[in-house]
């Protein structure tokens, strides 16, 4: 995590997840707080979200509360997920006859960085979800140059999923910090997946503690 308050500008932290629904965007939302609240100013960017229907649901929500806490963050919807597809799939299924440019989304990052300190980018899905053919989220990671958070479950067979995703992000030497979300089984979590994460690392850092 992003800990220098005393840092130039235009950090960026990519919040990815070992899966679908294991709360990015609720991530994306704490960390927007937390920075705002150690004064720095944030932004947002989602560069594709799936799903869509009128707008996108995720991207919108945290654009507003960014703007709420950034006003000079003065783009709108479309600028900031640039990429939006009605079928909620993976990007390289739900794009279907739409191309995907990946310059474009790197040229679209710096442009976001000049209104912020610190840029927040929300992932679809995990690491391993296919954007274009051989070319996945964690590719992307990579190629924007970015710090990463990974959101954990705390759900049983969380351990699984965790382990794969930080072998995947250290096989890649992206650097990364990883938080548990205590939010499905938290009442059996002590029990079933805590001493594994005790004895296993040696510090354990939940989503809830940065609040």
């Amino acid at each position: 995590m992003i800990k220098n308050k005393n840092y130039l500008s235009n950090q960026s932290l990519f919040i990815t997840a070992t899966n679908t629904d294991v709360g990015k965007t609720y991530a994306a939302s704490v960390f927007l707080k937390k920075f705002t609240k150690d004064g720095f100013k944030v932004g947002y960017y989602k560069p594709i979200e799936t799903g869509v229907i009128d707008k996108p649901i995720d991207g919108l929500s945290m654009l507003e509360l960014t703007k709420s806490l950034n006003p000079d963050f003065d783009v709108d919807i479309d600028f900031v997920v640039p990429y939006q597809f009605e079928l909620p799939a993976a990007p390289i299924v739900a794009k279907k006859e739409k191309d995907i440019d990946l310059e474009f989304i790197i040229k679209r990052k710096k442009e976001l960085e000049k209104l912020c300190n610190i840029l927040i980018i929300e992932g679809a899905g995990g690491l391993m979800v296919p954007i274009l053919e051989d070319f996945f989220m964690i590719d992307l990671i990579k190629k924007l140059e970015t710090k990463v958070a990974l959101i954990c479950p705390s759900k049983l067979g969380g351990i699984n999923d965790t382990l794969l995703s930080q072998e995947a992000l250290k096989n890649r030497n992206i650097d990364f910090e990883w938080y548990i979300n205590l939010y499905k089984d938290k009442d059996s979590f002590e029990e079933i997946s805590l001493p594994f994460y005790i004895n296993h690392f040696k510090e354990i850092k939940y989503l809830q503690d940065l609040i």
